[in-house]
């Protein structure tokens, strides 16, 4: 088995639910990580400020 090509250290900070901060190295500023749209009706939730969800982030991983 070969070694790790790079491995990303994230710390997640939960502020008031569902926002979350992902730090991640390299980046100055941490991303926001909460709800929106279907995922905010699905979580029965209401957030006073929308932020993209994890499963955005990972959609658009993958969509290149």
């Amino acid at each position: 088995m070969t070694d790790p090509i790079e491995l990303t250290k994230i710390t997640i900070e939960q502020q008031e639910p569902p926002h979350r901060l992902a730090y991640i190295d390299g980046f100055e500023e941490p991303f926001n990580y909460g709800v929106h749209g279907g995922v905010k009706e699905f979580y029965g939730v209401d957030p006073d400020t929308k932020h993209p969800s994890t499963l955005d982030h990972i959609v658009a991983s993958a969509a290149g």
